[in-house]
């Protein structure tokens, strides 16, 4: 049993972490105070932010569907080599991960997050959002992204363990075909069937580019690239291998 920790952030001094924070910190433009006060205007600013936009939910009902406005294009919307990664799952059940090189490609990595929606919806309300999955594997034969058990962690406080997935779900590949060629956005999607709409709520959903930084084979982070192209990523994805 791991031991009790009275701060609920503590996770995040985890060596391999703070190292990938200052990354993002430093990478926001220049040193100094300006890179901080521009990082500070990002995160209260009213307008622009895909997180923004997400918290919106209770307001749309599945008429509204946020891929249908971004006219499904055949293209990605970014020409980069930014990593795409996409978070849903019903208003009733858990939040699921998935990460692709590219939108038009099957996910490197997919999980199902020992977290309900509505929990994940609350998280929100802060400003900033940081996920950090640890593998306690030892054996390092594996890529980072291709160990398959992780304890969970949001804005620090550990919500539970996870397996990745090794073949998708038939909800997972859903998402996944629905969402082909869209580079970000954040909405309500189609459910497979009426019963899962009575049943489980509505499938919600955000997508965002994120740049990937690589720390060391036991740490990688993703930082998401906002849409308004303001500094400082507003959700940060954290990989951390046990050493």
């Amino acid at each position: 049993m791991p031991p009790v920790h009275s701060s609920p952030f503590y996770h995040m001094e985890n060596p391999a972490i703070l190292s990938l924070l200052r990354h993002s910190t430093t990478s926001g433009g220049g040193s100094g105070g300006g890179g901080r006060e521009k990082r500070s205007k990002s995160s209260s600013s009213s307008t622009g932010g895909l997180l923004k936009m997400f918290k919106l939910f209770p307001m749309l009902t599945s008429g509204c569907k946020m891929v249908a406005l971004l006219g499904r294009p055949r293209k990605p919307l970014l020409k980069d080599s930014a990593t795409t990664g996409t978070i849903f799952g019903y208003r009733k059940g858990r939040v699921n991960l998935a990460i692709q090189e590219d939108p038009h490609c099957m996910p490197i990595f997919v999980i199902e997050l020992p977290m309900h929606s509505s929990a994940f919806h609350k998280e929100m309300q802060s400003d900033i959002i940081r996920i950090a999955l640890e593998s306690e594997t030892k054996t390092h034969k594996k890529k980072l992204l291709e160990e398959f058990v992780w304890a969970v962690f949001c804005n620090g406080r550990k919500v539970g363990y996870s397996i990745r997935r090794k073949q998708m779900s038939d909800d997972e590949l859903h998402v996944m075909q629905t969402l082909r060629g869209v580079s970000m956005g954040a909405g309500v999607l189609p459910c497979l069937s009426e019963k899962d709409l009575a049943t489980e709520g509505e499938l919600t959903y955000i997508r965002a580019r994120f740049e990937r930084v690589v720390g060391s084979k036991d740490s990688e982070a993703l930082y998401m690239i906002n849409p308004d192209g303001a500094a400082g990523p507003e959700l940060s994805i954290f990989f951390v291998r046990s050493q």
